[in-house]
């Protein structure tokens, strides 16, 4: 069998409506998958680092007849982006967002951190590119912090308190990844493949040499290790991944980011059989607020740009002239 040269074909060519619909609903059962099973670390017999190595190392696996191209298109790519790939969505994202979800909820989890993306990412596009939010999409933007605060005010431990604080940086890593796809060069793939391999050695390097406690070695329930395999290392780490690149292309970025706030919402609502969670009206009110933030913001990045006011007869017209580059919208 001939090695593979290009990307999986699905991402070939523009997909249909329909095609890029059924992608994105994919996408969004995939995400509460993630929210869903970081809160269930808690109730297997797997640790959170068992967890982290099963994660990423399935994608390896399954991705492994495209690895010697991903090394060949690595040699390209800067160090920061490949750092900021990493660690955005590798191995420490994993443990944080793991360490949240353990002194917070699922609902939380898939509430806090993809909702406050769209905030992280306008704070940091500042502070390295000096690259300004539209004015009314600083008003979304108002709307998440208070959905946020809601539930910091509405706790009833110092633990929820500290899971919501962890949650939030889960959302300040998972921004810096967020980005960094905004700059690489490397294809959804070769992307994966990238933030995996160095992941799947450093959460399985002490588990192999018995530096840690784990249940892998001595021979973990069989449920929770295929549970954990086919949700993150298969759903997350690959599935994912292609589904939403195929539905912003089918379907556009903002139309694609907007309908990923979905998400949150799927994760309350199997939350509860899952878990028991209750739906409080404090988690109902951040929800909403975020929900409402998210979905705002990236409409308001979908409208075209006002024009650009005509420049004094007397100064020469220059390209950037009276513009200002746009945030793209988050997800």
């Amino acid at each position: 069998m001939s090695r593979p040269t290009g990307a999986p074909s699905a991402l070939a060519s523009t997909p249909s409506l329909a095609v890029g619909l059924a992608a994105m609903a994919a996408t969004v059962v995939l995400w509460a998958g993630f929210a869903l099973s970081i809160r269930g670390i808690g109730a297997s017999d797997l640790t959170a680092l068992d967890t982290a190595f099963l994660r990423f190392l399935t994608p390896l696996i399954v991705l492994a007849p495209w690895i010697p191209r991903a090394l060949r298109r690595v040699r390209r790519e800067r160090k920061g982006v490949l750092a900021a790939l990493c660690v955005g969505a590798g191995l420490p994202y994993f443990l944080i967002a793991a360490w949240g979800g353990s002194l917070t909820s699922a609902a939380l989890v898939g509430i806090v951190i993809p909702g406050t993306v769209p905030l992280f990412v306008t704070v940091l596009a500042f502070g390295l590119w000096r690259t300004r939010a539209r004015p009314a999409q600083l008003g979304a933007l108002v709307l998440i912090v208070l959905g946020v605060a809601v539930t910091v005010v509405a706790a009833t431990s110092p633990d929820r308190v500290a899971g919501v604080a962890v949650l939030l940086c889960a959302g300040l890593v998972w921004s810096v990844y967020t980005l960094a796809l905004r700059e690489t060069v490397l294809d959804p793939v070769s992307a994966a493949i990238v933030l995996c391999g160095p992941s799947a050695l450093l959460s399985g390097a002490p588990i192999l040499l018995g530096l840690v406690p784990s249940s892998l070695p001595r021979g973990a329930a069989l449920g929770d290790v295929l549970t954990f395999i086919v949700v993150q290392g298969i759903g997350v780490g690959v599935l994912a991944a292609l589904c939403y690149a195929i539905a912003i292309r089918g379907l556009g970025g903002p139309v694609a980011a907007t309908l990923g706030a979905l998400s949150p919402v799927l994760t309350l609502l199997l939350a509860v059989p899952l878990f028991g969670e209750p739906v409080t009206v404090a988690t109902t009110v951040t929800l909403l607020l975020v929900l409402t933030g998210v979905v705002a913001f990236n409409l308001l990045a979908a409208r075209p740009a006002p024009p650009s006011p005509p420049s004094p007869p007397d100064l020469p017209r220059t390209p950037a002239a009276g513009r200002r580059p746009e945030l793209e919208p988050s997800c």
